[in-house]
């Protein structure tokens, strides 16, 4: 109806255009509001005004509950941690890394542990021991096989997921197996919006045929550990806090501390030993800063 007002998802941002999906999962070509003075992202909540031939006014942005700089997009709930059985090999340091960064933007992590179909590094085998029996959510996958991409979009299901992971991981060849069943508007805004050569690149958001919505480009920052307190990175390491409580000091860094329960369960095996070493490698950067 036309000057009716509806909330809606921002998919993307092209040549001063934004394209809005609604509730019912229609999609609006829409400029913005001049009063607007806030940069809008893929992934913002917004309400706009519709009008004819589904054509909107962006008229306010609501509130956001996170925002990403690398991939710019806002209100993501997922990081989807992408690491192959082999070819690459898994860095578990960057794993490492990339927990931190989830829980510290907000987000809920999913390790994938794709190609599935290769035999398994001995890297790759020590995740799916430690990680899971940790609380950690991991999934694994094969794209040729089509294993495991059921159980990921599931995952994803009425959430605003982005992709992060070691070039040649597969995580090109995920998105695709992922956005295979989408919508038809999704090929619509996509035929509009075209991929020229001269088109500027900007964070889409693919809406899943199955629900939710997954960011076109995989691609999540962690050259630097994110600025803290260096008292603030085991908050950030989940499967410390069932032996901080054993700790014998309140502010304790689980580093050179004596009496550290965190530490303890390092060496009975509890907490692996490699994950704790990643924790002392991050801890030290923050502490030389």
């Amino acid at each position: 109806m036309k000057d009716e007002k509806v909330g809606g998802l921002v998919l993307k941002n092209y040549g001063g255009f934004y394209y809005v999906q609604d509730s019912r999962k229609e999609i609006y070509e829409c400029q913005l509001r001049g009063k607007v003075k806030k940069q809008v992202l893929s992934g913002d909540r917004v309400l706009i005004t519709l009008l004819d031939n589904r054509r909107g006014i962006l008229e306010s942005i609501l509130p956001r509950r996170n925002e990403l700089v690398r991939p710019r997009v806002a209100n993501a709930d997922l990081l989807l941690i992408v690491m192959a059985h082999d070819k690459p090999a898994p860095s578990l340091f960057l794993l490492d890394s990339l927990l931190v960064n989830a829980y510290f933007n907000d987000l809920t992590p999913y390790i994938i542990i794709n190609k599935k179909d290769l035999p398994e590094d001995s890297r790759a085998a020590m995740i799916g021991q430690y990680y899971p029996r940790s609380g950690f959510n991991l999934i694994r996958t094969s794209v040729p096989a089509g294993y495991g991409i059921d159980e990921l979009r599931e995952a994803i299901k009425e959430r605003i997921a982005v992709m992060a992971g070691p070039s040649g991981s597969g995580k090109s060849s995920l998105l695709n197996s992922l956005v295979a069943d989408a919508g038809s508007k999704t090929q619509e805004v996509s035929n509009k919006i075209g991929r020229g050569r001269h088109t500027t690149r900007h964070v889409e958001l693919y809406p899943l045929g199955s629900g939710g919505w997954i960011a076109d480009t995989p691609g999540f920052s962690v050259l630097n550990t994110p600025a803290m307190e260096s008292q603030r990175l085991a908050d950030y390491y989940p499967d410390f806090q069932n032996y901080t409580c054993a700790c014998r000091f309140g502010n304790c860094l689980h580093y050179r501390e004596t009496d550290c329960g965190v530490k303890d369960a390092v060496a009975d095996g509890r907490i692996a030993q490699f994950r704790y070493q990643n924790y002392i490698t991050m801890l030290e950067k923050l502490i030389r800063k």
